[in-house]
């Protein structure tokens, strides 16, 4: 069952100065950044709040790493902004086998390690009304910092 939002991705051309916008705008502070080589992505992700679940709500803000990865190609087609919605949910491998037994294509087999040790899988934005949306079950102890690690967002 999913049981929160767990964070909004926004895509962006320099996530230094995006970063410097939502902390001097919102207040908003990095909680964790990292590089996700496989995704072709530096982000940072922005803690909002802490849920019921022990998870958090987030901004997550996606800056490419080279022009060919997906948020690079999104980037060129529609400019910054909201890339994809991400809901958290306990059991990501249940949850998204469920939704695709309702007929929503789901992009990964198998879910894939994500930001902050998390477990996350795609489904496809044609079957979720334009939008591309992400499961995620959050590690249980998210930790905050800064990573080099090669995961996926």
């Amino acid at each position: 069952m999913l049981t929160r939002i767990d964070h909004i991705g926004i895509a962006c051309f320099d996530l230094d100065k995006t970063v410097d916008f939502y902390r001097a705008t919102y207040g908003f502070e990095v909680f964790h950044t990292e590089v996700n080589e496989e995704q072709g992505v530096r982000e940072a992700m922005l803690r909002i709040n802490g849920t019921d679940d022990g998870g958090g709500s987030y901004l997550q803000l996606l800056e490419p790493v080279r022009e060919d990865s997906a948020v690079g190609k999104w980037l060129a087609k529609n400019g910054e902004g909201v890339h994809h919605i991400a809901f958290g949910t306990a059991d990501v491998d249940a949850d998204s086998e469920d939704i695709r037994s309702r007929g929503v294509r789901v992009l990964y087999d198998e879910p894939r390690r994500g930001s902050m040790d998390s477990r996350i899988t795609f489904l496809h934005p044609k079957d979720c009304h334009g939008v591309l949306t992400e499961l995620v079950t959050a590690a249980a102890s998210p930790t905050s910092g800064n990573s080099s690690a090669t995961t996926s967002h």
